[in-house]
Parts: structure tokens; C-alpha cells; sequence
């Protein structure tokens, strides 16, 4: 009996002690396994990719065509120092901006440079130049800088349209955000024909909407399409966190391609005109009154166009009452209920185009053909600048 319970205990203790070796063995296997694999460590045998997707080779493509057009801009503003009174210049703000022509013309968004006393301009291979304000446009939120680089200049992005631009469409963003060199972000065509209202009250109009991703610093960047031409300049973000949150806005190129050239030749932009005074208040209460939508002529200037045309500005009759003058009804075919809608309808026109205003006069609707003229220092200018 005692031989068989001596059987039994030699048997309990070899599962026990078994049971613990397996424990202990299985507590340190991975240290040993480490030890054992770190004796013969060596790299991994590499899965071959194949070939990139065609879409990836596309956008691959887009950003090596563009980015050696693509430059950084940092600017800077001299600032007095109260105690000693010495003239101190201090960073004020960094931006992109994109290679216009061959002649050193860098275009970028006026925000970037406003109120700055000297900018910098960072080409794609590092090199450096300081840039001279050619002209700006609040307006458009555009402004164009020139550098001047002998030898080996990048070359300038494609121009495209965006007339044609159609919501859905891939675009690509490269720009500098938070001083990140040449970083590409893609999305699609959010919406187009958006407003945006500037601190300063200015609105600018017909900004194209997009979800590519635009943060501080990609302002005056180009926006392109999937054939890699510029369609806009990357300009502002709605966030309100001050980084993005998926709407962005960007200056359509057709603007772009509109305002530049007058920025160069002239220095500044001179808004088409249709030789007429018109004001907001007093036509929002007249049209009202009257039942109309459209821009009450308040006074035509003399030599104008508008004068020209036959267009009749609103006066005072010999009783003191008053005289509406011609309502503006509609700009080629397109309705203008309001200053704001006239002044943007005319900014899609040059100097010296010629439009048919539909106007009302004394209870009846007539169609007007005019020319754009511009003004400067009151004084009338036609033709193309």
C-alpha cells in the first residue's frame, strides 16, 4: 500500500514540477526568444510594390512639374523702438506665392505683403532674393513682386481656366503652411462663386471653394488642376480655429489672369467703370419704394461713357421734388440687384469691352450698349490700358 501511495506522490510531483517548468519556460519564452532571434537579427526580405496606381503617378507627376515654380515668401516690418528710438526690422509673417513669367514676376496674395517693408522671396533649390513691390490689389487680394535672378530661372506655372471649373473636380494645393516647405495637399472643388468679406470690409467675389487642405502660410500658393494648370491662388480658410477645418477659398485664375497684367504694366488695378455715381443706402430705399430690383443712377460724370450712351442720372424738378434716374436692371443678360452685384458683374470685364445694360426709364425696360471706360483722378480713360 505504502508503495503504491509512493508511486502516486513521485507522479503528483513530476506533473508539479513539469507544470512549473511550462509555466516558467512560457513567462521567459520571449526574452529567450529575443536573445536567440537578436544572435541572428537581420532585415526582413522586402515585398516587391509593382507599379505606382495611375492617379498616384498623376499627382506625382503635377508635383514635380510645379513645385520648382512655387516659392516661399517672409517679409518684414520696421518697427521703432520707444526707449532708444532706433529703427528695428522684425519678422512679420511668411507666405507663398508662384513664378508668373520669365521676367522675375512673383505673384501672391496681397494680405501676405500689406503693410510690410521688405519681403524675401525663397526659390524650390534655396536660393534667396529680395523682392520689389511691382503692384497690389486689395481688392482681389492680389499683389505681384518682382526678383531679379540671373542665371538658371524657375520657370512659370501653366495658366489654365476656370470658366469651365465644375464642382467635384481634383485640385492640388502647394504652398508653405507653417513655413513647411513645398507641401501638397489635394481635394476636390467644394463650390464655386463663393463671396468672403475681409476685415477691412472689402468683399471679394467669385472665389472657388475647395477641401484641399489650406493652412497659415499657404496663402498665395497656386491651386491646380488635375493637368497640373493653375486655377486659382490659395487665399483665406473658414475655421474657426485658425487651421483647417475643410473649406477653403481660392482666387480664381480667370481674375488672376485679368488683374495681374495691369498690376505689372500699371502698378495698380483700375476697375472698369461705367462713368456713373451710385450708392447703396439711397438705392436700397429708392428700389424699394419703386418695386425694382436694380441700381438706381444717381449722377452720370460728364465725358463718361455712360454720358455717351445716353444713360440719365436722377435730379430735382423745379418743386424740389425727385427724379429717379435709370434703374440698371441687368449686365449682358445677368440681373443686378445691387451695388455690390454691379461692381462684381463689371470686374469680370476690361477696358474698353463693350456690354448692353438693361435699364428702367419712366416705366419701361431698354436695352443699352455701352463701353467700359476707367477713371483716373477723374478723369476719363477708354481703351485698353
Amino acid at each position: 500500500m505504502s508503495t503504491q501511495a509512493d508511486i502516486f506522490l513521485r507522479r503528483l510531483r513530476w506533473v508539479t514540477w513539469s507544470i512549473v517548468l511550462i509555466v516558467t519556460v512560457w513567462q521567459f519564452l520571449p526574452w529567450i526568444e529575443r536573445y536567440l532571434i537578436g544572435l541572428t537579427a537581420e532585415p526582413r526580405a522586402v515585398t516587391a510594390r509593382g507599379e505606382l496606381a495611375a492617379d498616384e503617378r498623376a499627382t506625382i507627376e503635377i508635383f514635380e512639374r510645379a513645385s520648382p515654380s512655387v516659392v516661399f515668401i517672409s517679409t518684414r516690418q520696421r518697427v521703432v523702438n520707444l526707449w532708444t528710438r532706433n529703427v528695428l526690422s522684425v519678422p512679420k509673417g511668411t507666405g507663398s506665392g508662384f513664378v508668373w513669367d520669365d521676367l522675375g514676376h512673383v505673384v501672391t496674395n496681397n494680405h501676405v505683403i500689406e503693410g510690410a517693408s521688405e519681403a524675401n522671396v525663397r526659390l524650390n533649390d534655396g536660393r534667396t532674393y529680395s523682392a520689389v513691390l511691382v503692384g497690389a490689389s486689395p481688392a482681389h487680394d492680389l499683389a505681384v513682386l518682382r526678383i531679379n535672378v540671373p542665371f538658371d530661372r524657375p520657370p512659370a506655372v501653366p495658366v489654365g481656366t476656370s470658366a469651365d471649373l465644375k464642382v467635384g473636380q481634383k485640385v492640388f494645393a502647394i504652398g508653405n503652411p507653417f513655413g513647411l516647405d513645398y507641401t501638397l495637399t489635394g481635394g476636390l472643388v467644394s463650390a464655386l462663386d463663393r463671396s468672403l468679406e475681409e476685415e477691412g470690409g472689402a468683399t471679394i467675389e467669385h472665389l472657388i471653394q475647395t477641401d484641399a487642405a489650406i493652412n497659415p502660410g499657404n496663402s498665395g500658393g497656386p491651386l491646380l488642376d488635375s493637368a497640373g494648370r493653375l486655377i486659382g491662388i490659395n487665399t483665406a480658410i473658414y475655421s474657426p480655429s485658425g487651421a483647417y477645418a475643410g473649406i477653403g477659398f481660392a482666387v480664381p485664375v480667370d481674375t488672376v489672369n485679368r488683374v495681374v497684367p495691369q498690376l505689372i504694366a500699371l502698378g495698380k488695378y483700375i476697375r472698369p467703370s461705367l462713368g456713373v455715381v451710385v450708392d447703396e443706402d439711397v438705392n436700397a430705399a429708392v428700389t424699394r419704394q419703386l418695386g425694382i430690383e436694380g441700381v438706381l443712377v444717381l449722377r452720370v460724370k460728364p465725358g463718361s461713357s455712360a454720358e455717351a450712351a445716353g444713360l440719365r442720372g436722377t435730379r430735382v424738378d423745379s418743386r424740389g421734388g425727385v427724379i429717379p434716374g435709370d434703374i440698371i436692371l441687368a449686365l449682358d443678360g445677368r440681373p443686378v440687384g445691387t451695388v455690390g452685384a454691379l461692381l462684381s458683374g463689371l470686374d469680370d470685364y476690361r477696358i474698353g469691352d463693350r456690354v448692353t445694360l438693361r435699364i428702367w426709364r419712366d416705366g419701361r425696360e431698354l436695352d443699352i450698349p455701352i463701353v467700359l471706360q476707367a477713371y483716373e483722378k477723374g478723369r476719363a480713360v477708354r481703351g485698353r490700358p
